[in-house]
This record gives structure tokens, C-alpha cells and sequence, in this order.
């Protein structure tokens, strides 16, 4: 009887560890994290995205700090994602479109060095994979990326507000995003 209960315990044990997803996090900033959470939220095997701040030097650092200080942050989102469903090349891809990767002055309606365009890299195969798409990007158009990418350090969760922002202050949102000219602008650029 003892060994059947452990033969029993042993396959519950090796079936509940079977189901366990492999996750992995990307970082990527694109002006308004709002928006980069809804971009990214849609994606298959993403599981989480939260807004914060990478990239600079202040520990903790608040959304005031962070827009109108020297903190060398940049908004950005936080991706959580399931491995075997998708890959960071394909959240890189993600990234592009969602983007002006040729704004020197930030995104969209939002300027300042908070607001610029930013792909994180976590592993050397993730740096080529952003360099590589650089290239792409410009010979397809014939223009300088000024997207930054930076090797990632640490990240910092944004204000409770600010999460899922889009889907709790829906109307507020699409007001913001219109006003933006943010969806006229990525068609512009990635539809023609």
C-alpha cells in the first residue's frame, strides 16, 4: 500500500511540475506606457505587462521624477510572457509598429527624453536581434533610427494609477490617444 501511495504522490508531482510555463520579461519603452500596455496585452503568450521606469540612475523613482526631473528613466512596460507561445523577437516586432522609431523628441504628442523610443536587451542574441532590425527598418526607409537600445539594469514599477490605465479610464484613454494623432501616425509609417 505504501508504494502505491507513493507511486500516486510521484505522479501528481511529476504532472502539476509538467504544466509549469517557462516565462521570460522584455522591456521596451515607446513614449506613453499606456499605450505600449494595450500594444502589447493583445499579443499571444503574453501574459502580464506593467508600466514603470528603466534606463537611468534614480532608485524608486516616482512618475513626476521620472517626466520632469533628471532621473535618466524612460516609461516603459514590463512584459511578461509565456516562452513557448512566443519569443522576444516577436514582441520586438510588436515594439516597431507601435512606434516612431525616427522621433529624436519622444513619441507622438509626448516629448522629452522620457518619452524617447527604447528597446532593452537582457542577452547578447537579444542585442543582434534589435540591431538586425534596425538595419532593416532603415533600408526599408532610407532614414535613421533613433530608437535607443541600452543593455537592461533594473526596473521599477509605476504608480498604481498607471496600471491598466487603458482599460480602467477607457474613455480618458481614447481622448489621450486620439488627441495624440498616435494610430494616424503608425499608419502612416508602417502602412504605406
Amino acid at each position: 500500500m505504501y508504494k502505491k501511495v507513493l507511486f500516486f504522490l510521484f505522479l501528481i508531482f511529476i504532472s502539476s511540475n509538467s504544466s509549469a510555463k517557462e516565462t521570460d520579461k522584455a522591456y521596451f519603452g515607446g513614449g506613453c506606457f499606456w499605450c505600449m500596455e494595450e500594444s502589447f496585452e493583445k499579443a499571444e503568450g503574453v501574459i502580464e505587462v506593467i508600466s514603470g521606469y528603466s534606463g537611468g540612475t534614480t532608485e524608486n523613482p516616482t512618475y513626476k521624477e521620472v517626466t520632469y526631473g533628471d532621473t535618466g528613466h524612460f516609461e516603459v512596460v514590463e512584459i511578461v510572457y509565456d516562452k513557448s507561445l512566443t519569443n522576444y523577437k516577436k514582441l520586438l516586432e510588436i515594439f516597431w509598429i507601435n512606434i516612431d522609431p525616427f522621433d529624436a523628441k519622444g513619441q507622438f504628442c509626448d516629448k522629452g527624453y522620457s518619452y524617447r523610443s527604447v528597446a532593452f536587451y537582457k542577452t547578447n542574441d537579444e542585442k543582434i536581434e534589435i540591431e538586425e532590425s534596425i538595419k532593416e527598418i532603415e533600408k526599408k526607409f532610407n532614414k535613421e533610427v533613433v530608437t535607443y537600445h541600452r543593455e537592461f539594469d533594473k526596473f521599477y514599477k509605476a504608480e498604481k494609477y498607471h496600471q491598466n490605465y487603458y482599460q480602467e479610464n477607457f474613455v480618458n484613454y481614447l481622448l489621450y490617444k486620439k488627441g495624440c494623432g498616435r494610430e494616424k501616425k503608425l499608419d502612416n509609417i508602417w502602412k504605406n
